[in-house]
């Protein structure tokens, strides 16, 4: 729709009017009127009617756009108010389009932002809601087997009690990782940051992860040892647990009979920390996601592994808590290698 400015639209009606007036006035010259008076008159006619028609157009746009206008400008964007700006009548209407632009470009971003959050919250409860859901229904399954007569059998309720157990301790995982990550997110969970050496701290989590490797038959190994201790300032207790993460998750997804190296590398003031394995590998298009609570590349067979779907989430966390990066490749049937950074102890 075309518009026009108050100053156009006065002008127009002001030549209306000036054209009626040299109506009339042309009647007055034909019976003798003096020329003089009539061109005066039709000139003090148009500067009137246009400087009048002038004001009363702005006055009246002013006083409904002005009430929109200041309703945007205290409309919180984001958290916070558009700049207080001290505008006059002559600046209104030249500044109101751009930043009613910006208001509703800063509006459709929130929108699209309360959107990705509501998808996240869905995915997120039905993520839950289907992990605990397996442990939930082989206790409440065992349980009832016991109560119908297997509790009189010894070997029956043994293995059943046992089960049981199992499936317990993987909703206190579920439960105890996600109240990490809250930890994290939030801003609750300190870090004791400390000197120590990162090469010896891989040692103690090869060797505790040394029969979950040796059951796949796969060698966890440190590639070109340095000689000297490499030492960095860290979170000690929350390293080993980012550590431990990776090493598991590339002991499960490694190949049989297979290798998982670990490989340091020295930038400026970083290390540079590497868990590679030679096992299933990932799709370029679901690394992006890797990271994300809860994702599977292949769920059903994430779940024989075992785990929470939660680990590289709490990996993610930790790393980024210490002001540190995570970088994940990967090839389909070569491997995946992740790779942190740590800042080096002065």
């Amino acid at each position: 729709m075309r518009t026009y400015s108050s100053t156009l639209l006065s002008t127009i009606v002001s030549v209306i009017l000036t054209i009626l007036s040299l109506f009339f006035m042309l009647l007055a010259y034909a019976y003798g009127d003096n020329i003089i008076v009539f061109v005066l008159t039709t000139l003090l006619f148009f500067l009137a009617s246009y400087f009048s028609i002038l004001f009363i157009l702005k006055k009246y746009i002013n006083d409904r756009v002005r009430p929109i206008y200041n309703t945007i400008r205290d409309l919180p964007l984001s958290g916070k108010k558009m700049e207080e700006r001290s505008l006059h009548s002559n600046s209104l209407l030249h500044n109101v389009k751009d930043e009613v632009e910006e208001w509703a470009k800063t509006q459709l971003k929130e929108i699209e932002r309360l959107k990705d959050l509501e998808r996240y919250r869905k995915d997120f409860v039905g993520n839950v809601s289907h992990e605990l859901k397996t442990p939930i229904f082989n206790i409440q399954g065992y349980v009832l087997t016991l109560l119908e007569g297997g509790m009189d059998d010894p070997k029956i309720n043994h293995r059943y009690l046992s089960r049981t157990e199992k499936s317990i301790d993987r909703m206190v995982s579920i439960v105890e990782d996600l109240e990490s990550i809250t930890k994290l997110e939030s801003g609750e969970l300190k870090l004791n940051l400390v000197k120590f050496d990162i090469v010896k701290t891989v040692e103690e989590v090869i060797e505790m992860e040394h029969l979950h490797a040796a059951e796949r038959k796969i060698k966890v190994q440190i590639i070109d040892r340095p000689e000297k201790p490499v030492y960095v300032k860290a979170d000690k207790k929350r390293m080993i647990e980012v550590l431990t993460n990776l090493t598991i998750n590339a002991i499960k997804y490694g190949r049989k009979k297979g290798h998982v190296n670990i490989s340091f590398h020295h930038m400026e003031d970083n290390i540079i920390v590497e868990v590679a394995d030679d096992g299933i590998g990932m799709e370029k298009k679901d690394l992006p996601r890797i990271f994300e609570r809860f994702f599977r590349v292949d769920k059903s067979r994430s779940r024989e592994q075992g785990g929470t779907g939660l680990g590289l989430s709490i990996v993610k966390h930790i790393i980024e808590a210490h002001n540190q990066s995570i970088n994940v490749r990967s090839v389909v049937d070569k491997g995946t290698t992740f790779n942190f950074t740590l800042e080096k102890a002065k």
